[in-house]
């Protein structure tokens, strides 16, 4: 068995068998190729300005690499396992197309900042494309908020009729949440901006490098001040996942809303073919299957996020193999959370609202009760918790008589309370419930329209 000439003389033998089975990781940090390519040109860039390879060199190394390039998008690039990674697999070429001067490449630096960096410059362009997919899904729900603007509903807790509410309202309830995702991955994507080349195996290099110029190529903020933290920190894989994480909660949370509403027994959407299936044996079903593998997904990227943080959590200063398992799980998360967002905004921007029904809905279960004892409150200028225990009992009474709280006769309702007058009346319709909602961040028309407009400008 041949040893890996890419280690150089310290070992007279090869790997055990089972060792070349379980090591390698270019099966998934392939992935990695034009991250790794971008960084090898700004480094041999570097050495060649700072004098530490010749301009002959540089020419054949940056050739090279654009052949490696081209290989690799054609696909005639051969990835080879017994090679390990990308990091040694594009060194192998590299050495091929341009003789000796391949192995000035390596020089000032070591696999430990090479896949540092690499790493951090894929998460950097993952927030990036989460980012672009959170606007996609904040439109369509703007689109559907602006459509909905007087569509009343009702809204929940407990999953309990509560109040009513519009669905424009709720459409930008997500759309915030959204909001807040892609803060989360700006920050990221901004925290993470710092670049590990040039910290070497763990403590810098005797070479006279210019980091900041590395950094500025590869577009950094700057260069990472601490050689040991460069080429170890992975806290930038955890904090994308933590993002990806609750982003994923969030679309959890509307998935799961969508396959309730889309049932015959709430009916409130209706979702197109585009996004449903059929059953193999009943012709009469339209399954929510977007939906429900979004809903699926999300303990994906949960568990992703855990299993990183357990790798991480006991590793000693500063490399180790350990971390060949942050890459997988970030890929994962990303593999299940980019086309869910996608998925979302093109499910929630064709389906079909049905308004009759959301209506129907919305005044079943005495939405408007709070209505009456607030009309208590500031009417007859009765404590909270009186109006409280009086409107309670006039909910009782409609009950016994199976009439919705605008339909209660008004002598009923003051044989109760005998304070009332008609002027109960209204307040006591789901509309005049929705219109009085006028607080700031209300479900009022009037306040939906005022965030309506916040959004559209803001993503514009």
């Amino acid at each position: 068995m041949s040893t890996n000439k890419m280690w150089g003389g310290r070992f007279e033998g090869g790997p055990a068998k089972i060792m070349e089975e379980f090591t390698p990781s270019i099966g998934f940090d392939q992935r990695l190729a034009g991250e790794d390519l971008n960084g090898s040109r700004a480094h041999a860039k570097m050495l060649a300005i700072q004098g530490i390879i010749t301009r002959v060199d540089l020419d054949a190394i940056l050739k090279g690499l654009s052949t490696i390039e081209a290989e690799i998008r054609e696909g005639t690039f051969e990835f080879k396992r017994a090679l390990e990674d990308i990091h040694l697999n594009i060194e192998s070429r590299l050495a091929e197309l341009a003789g000796p001067a391949a192995g000035r490449l390596h020089t000032a630096r070591s696999r430990n900042d090479q896949v540092a960096t690499d790493f951090r410059l894929w998460v950097r362009a993952a927030c990036t494309r989460a980012d672009e997919s959170l606007i996609l899904l904040q439109q369509a729900l703007l689109q559907q908020a602006t459509a909905n603007v007087t569509t009343i509903m009702p809204g929940f807790t407990h999953m309990q009729s509560a109040q009513p509410v519009t669905f424009a309202h709720y459409c930008l309830a997500y759309i915030e949440m959204f909001g807040r995702d892609r803060t989360r991955f700006a920050d990221t994507a901004k925290r993470l901006n710092e670049c590990p080349l040039g910290s070497a195996a763990l403590a810098g290099t005797p070479y006279f490098i210019d980091r900041e110029y590395t950094a500025r190529q590869l577009g950094f903020a700057r260069p990472m001040r601490n050689s040991l933290d460069g080429v170890s920190s992975r806290d930038f894989a955890l904090e994308y996942l933590a993002a990806a994480t609750i982003a994923a909660t969030h679309l959890s949370k509307l998935a799961g809303e969508l396959v309730q509403w889309c049932s015959p027994g709430f009916g409130f959407v209706k979702l197109s073919d585009a996004f449903t299936t059929g059953s193999s044996i009943m012709p009469q079903k339209r399954n929510p299957d977007a939906a429900e593998l979004i809903r699926g997904k999300t303990g994906r990227v949960l568990g992703d996020f855990v299993a990183l943080a357990t790798v991480v959590k006991g590793l000693v200063l500063a490399y180790g193999t350990d971390l060949q398992e942050d890459k997988e799980r970030v890929f994962d998360a990303a593999d299940a959370l980019e086309p869910s967002l996608k998925v979302m905004a093109g499910m929630f921007a064709d389906l079909t609202v049905n308004t009759a029904r959301m209506r129907a809905l919305a005044n079943a279960g005495y939405p408007t009760a709070t209505d009456l004892a607030d009309w208590l409150v500031q009417n007859l200028n009765m404590p909270f918790r009186d109006a409280h225990h009086v409107t309670g009992s006039i909910v009782k009474r409609a009950e016994e008589l199976g009439v919705d709280l605008d339909h209660l006769p008004l002598e009923e309702m003051q044989k109760i309370e005998p304070a009332i007058t008609a002027d109960v009346m209204k307040v006591l319709s789901v509309e005049a419930s929705v219109a009085a909602r006028m607080s700031y961040g209300g479900t009022a028309p009037d306040r939906v329209r005022e965030q309506i407009f916040f959004w559209k400008e803001k993503l514009k």
